[in-house]
Parts: structure tokens; sequence; C-alpha cells
């Protein structure tokens, strides 16, 4: 379960005093909550029979002593380790035996907390679902916070779309499309929940992808309730990734599901592209995903300067152009003009199951790229820099 992790926007003041998340009752019906922000004890978790409580001397064993060669990434939160347990007991196993664990320790010095750490437990220890990660469990013990969750052969999806090596196979049309359903089933979900959840977070460090290249959305540090009764938005302190903000949200901190949904059309973008929503490395006028690429989505020609080279023969314009389009609405400046999560998904099941890659594909996109590079008069930089570590943003 590694990611690579962004620059983060300004944090939530440490301290707020609780927060409002989500229990589901034996009916299967959502209910809201409250809960402290810094846990001081067990008692600040909500209680689930899907969750552990590990010690901190059994998550030492399952990771070897959390060794360096362990480490499956590094972010915000800490470093997270590769480790094994018992399937059945859930108990410390010798490597290579029972099944993988990945395991999160919080760093004290690190951006996010205490806070992010009981947000993840409370959320993902009631909520359940194929294209959400399953947490196992934790371990609060001392100044120790960890987090247990399955493991993800696949990792992320930002490693798949932006790191590049001869190990490293770029994903086809059809993952992408695939892993793009399965991230908006997942926001789907907590958009429709009884007590409607915002994720607040979606970015490509935030997929990651089982050994089938099933979609798994995971850190819901940040995630929030959604607003209630006549409420139209929920007021928060900024929070979340630069480059997949929502303007709205930035502006005014007023959060809604259609921020989200703006954020899925930037990732959308981007496994479109190939490229990162923020690049520096990209020449002058291309360092923003968005604004760069919104002026070629709307022509279907044109969208082959925005298109990834690897994808050439994988799909046909008419595809392509129904993608970006979605992308292009997802994008929409007035959140009232995107569509919500649950068109994204009827959008993203028609190109699924579309005919639409005929025999022609191939030709038709190899003709058109060579006919769109031969009118750019500058070459278009191919560098894809390793994500720093994430930062904080007055």
């Amino acid at each position: 379960m590694g990611a690579c992790w962004s620059n983060r926007i300004k944090a939530e003041s440490p301290y707020h005093t609780g927060f409002n998340s989500k229990s589901t009752n034996s009916s299967g019906k959502s209910s809201s909550f409250s809960a402290p922000l810094t846990p001081r004890s067990e008692d600040d978790i909500l209680r689930s029979p899907n969750i552990k409580s590990f010690s901190f001397s059994e998550l030492k064993t399952a990771t070897r002593n959390f060794r360096p060669d362990s480490v499956l990434g590094e972010g915000g939160f800490g470093s997270v380790f590769k480790g094994w347990i018992d399937e059945q007991l859930l108990t410390a196993a010798k490597p290579g035996t029972g099944i993988v664990i990945a395991v999160k320790r919080l760093n004290q010095e690190g951006f996010q907390g205490h806070k992010e750490w009981l947000t993840e437990i409370n959320y993902l220890g009631q909520l359940h679902h194929p294209n959400l990660v399953k947490l196992i469990g934790y371990c609060l013990e001392d100044e120790h916070r960890l987090l247990v969750y399955e493991f993800m052969p696949k990792g992320s999806m930002e490693n798949h779309l932006f790191r590049r090596g001869s190990h490293i196979q770029p994903l086809s049309w059809s993952l992408r499309m695939k892993i793009s359903l399965g991230a908006a089933r997942g926001l789907a979900f907590l958009h429709g929940a009884e007590t409607q959840v915002i994720y607040r977070d979606f970015k490509t460090s935030n997929i990651l992808l089982d050994s089938n290249y099933n979609t798994k959305l995971s850190d819901f540090g940040l995630a929030r309730d959604g607003p209630t009764g006549d409420k139209s938005h929920v007021s928060t302190r900024v929070m979340g990734t630069y480059g997949y903000a929502a303007p709205e949200y930035l502006a005014t901190g007023h959060l809604t599901t259609k921020s989200d949904v703006y954020s899925f059309g930037v990732v959308l973008l981007e496994m479109l592209s190939g490229r990162r929503a923020i690049d520096k490395n990209r020449p002058t006028g291309q360092h923003n995903l968005v604004e760069w690429a919104k002026p070629y989505l709307t022509n279907k020609r044109r969208l082959l300067h925005v298109m990834d080279a690897r994808l050439e023969g994988q799909y046909s314009l008419s595809l392509a152009q129904k993608a970006a389009n979605l992308a292009l609405q997802c994008l929409a400046i007035d959140s009232k003009y995107r569509p919500n999560i649950d068109e994204v998904v009827t959008t993203l099941e028609q190109l699924q199951d579309s005919k639409d890659i005929s025999k022609g594909a191939h030709n038709e996109t190899r003709k058109s790229s060579r006919s769109s590079a031969a009118d750019s008069s500058k070459k278009v930089a191919t560098s894809y820099p390793r994500p720093s570590n994430s930062l904080l943003f007055a």
C-alpha cells in the first residue's frame, strides 16, 4: 500500500474540539457521531467487530522491527511498512507466511497527526465497500499510533502513471477506464450514504490497486460528514492537495460532494494525459494541467495534444472525446454545472461497455498523433519527477 505524496494545502487548526463522522446501526443505516480529535484512550475509537486492536510488539514482529527494507512508502503521516499476520488469528507471522499487510506508523513530527489517525479509524472501521481499502486494525499504545491495512500488490495509481522504469509498464486505456470507474463507484458509495461522506482528498496517490487492478480508495484522514438538513455545504478550513482542490472550496472553505467531483475530474485528466496535476518541470504555461489542457478538450483533433502518447492505438478518438468531455464537466468552475458522482459512474460504465474500439482505432490515433505533433512548434518536456514529501501551504 505504498504511496507517494503530493503537496498538502494548509492544515486545519489542531485546537478544534471535535469532528463529525458516521457509524452504522443494527439496521445497516448510518448515523452521525462526534468524537474527540486527539485520542487519549481506546474509548475515543468507535467500536467495530471488524477491526483489531494490535499491540505495538505485535506490529514490530509483523514488520520485522520496522526494517528499512520493509518500507512501502513515505508520507505526511509517516512511513508505511510491509508485514505479515496469520489470516485466522491476526497475530504476527513469519515473513512469507499468512497474509501480507501494510502498517502505517504515525510520525510524531509529521504534518498529519492524531486527528487524521482517529478519523481514518472511525470511518474505515464503519464503512465497507469493494472500492474502499480494508482497515484490519490499529495500535494505540503510549505514544505509538499505527494503522493496519490490507496490502495492495499493485501500489498506487500515481506510481503507474508517473514513474518511469523498465519494470513499470504503462497502464493501458482499458485499465485506466476500469480504475476510473472503480474510483467513481467508491466515491458514489460515500456520497450516497444516509450520512453523506465527503472524501476531500481524492488524488492518484490515494487510489490503490489490488493484484487485478481493482480500485481501492485509501487515506480517509481528511474525510468529513456532508451537510445535513437544509444546509448546502460544510464550512471548514481548507485542506487537501494543491492541484486537486475545487476552486470554490479554496476560495470559501465551503465543502460539498461536488468538491470531490472536481477532484475526480483532475484525476481523470491525469489518466488521459499521463501528466501530473502540478508539474513545475514542464515548460512555462504547462505547470498546471487543468489550465493548460482545458482549451484542447472540446475539439477531437486538438485533444491529441493532451492524450498520453503511450496510449496510441488503444482507443478511438470518439471514446477519448467522451472521456475528455466528462473530465471537462467535472472541472466546471461553477459547481452547479458539474455532474453528481452517480452520473459520472453511469458515463464511465457506458465507456467500459462501448464497442467503439474498432480495428481502425490504431490507425486513426496514430495518424492523428503524427498530425498533432507536426502542428506543435515545441516539444513537450517528458520528465516525471519523483514527488516530494507533503508540504503545508499558508
